[in-house]
């Protein structure tokens, strides 16, 4: 079976370094956005040129119809999905007492309904064929929690329950779920904490420094490939929690 790989939130980031990691590895990939559909153009030109298979599809994962779509479109024009990275995903940092219900709302329908909309997409097929691939990506936050942080944490959290869940779940299947929980990894999302606050936690962990996208694929790309392994939560975080 064709290996096709969806990777949700891929036009930069982490999500990116993984479309990039896959296509050269010889996956072919559906490249996801919800805003920079330029990025995402870019990016699959670029596949492309190298010679991989690439497409790019601009939808909110958010939204379950838009994702039934990004899905089969996918399946028309690379095949079935045979590997899922949930990717996508938002965070702001504030104290509990100023989260809006909007906020928390949005943010729990991106980083935990987004997995849910893309798995209830792609599992028809991989039950179909009684194989499949699903890599969640989770955080260092979600398995420690941190101040400021109550609403990313508890969907970074709410994704590690899920991962183990369905692992149980759809092994009997042969589908393997598991997690990556990166520690603080150099993008966009975590620049704006500003260069003192992210020079501080670079002195804390224990390698000294922040962490690559580039590190985070290199994991999923090992998940992928991991056929006895499921059920996981794989950390890349430089060895912070053990401070």
């Amino acid at each position: 079976m064709r290996k096709v790989a969806l990777i949700t939130g891929s036009s930069r980031g982490i999500g990116r370094a993984c479309a990039v990691a896959l296509a050269g590895a010889g996956w072919a990939v559906c490249v996801n956005c919800v805003e920079r559909a330029d990025l995402a153009a870019e990016l699959c030109e670029k596949l492309r040129a190298a010679g991989a298979d690439a497409i790019w599809v601009q939808a909110d994962v958010a939204d379950a119809g838009a994702v039934k779509a990004m899905v089969e479109r996918c399946e028309k024009e690379l095949g079935k999905v045979t590997l899922l990275v949930n990717n996508a995903g938002i965070g702001k940092q504030m104290q509990f007492q100023d989260i809006d219900r909007a906020t928390w709302d949005r943010m729990f329908a991106v980083n935990l309904g987004g997995c849910y909309n893309t798995i209830q997409a792609v599992l028809p097929s991989m039950l179909h064929e009684h194989a499949g691939c699903i890599v969640n990506m989770s955080s260092i936050w979600g398995r420690h929690g941190a101040s400021c942080e109550a609403a990313y944490s508890a969907t970074k959290h709410a994704i590690i329950g899920l991962s183990r869940s369905l692992a149980a779940e759809l092994a009997p299947s042969g589908i393997r779920v598991n997690a990556v929980a990166p520690g603080v990894i150099d993008t966009d999302m975590v620049q704006v904490l500003g260069r003192e606050t992210l020079d501080m936690l670079a002195e804390e962990i224990p390698l000294g420094r922040l962490g690559k996208p580039e590190e985070i694929a290199r994991a999923v790309l090992y998940l992928a490939g991991a056929e006895y392994v499921t059920g996981q939560v794989l950390h890349v975080d430089g060895g912070f929690p053990i401070i």
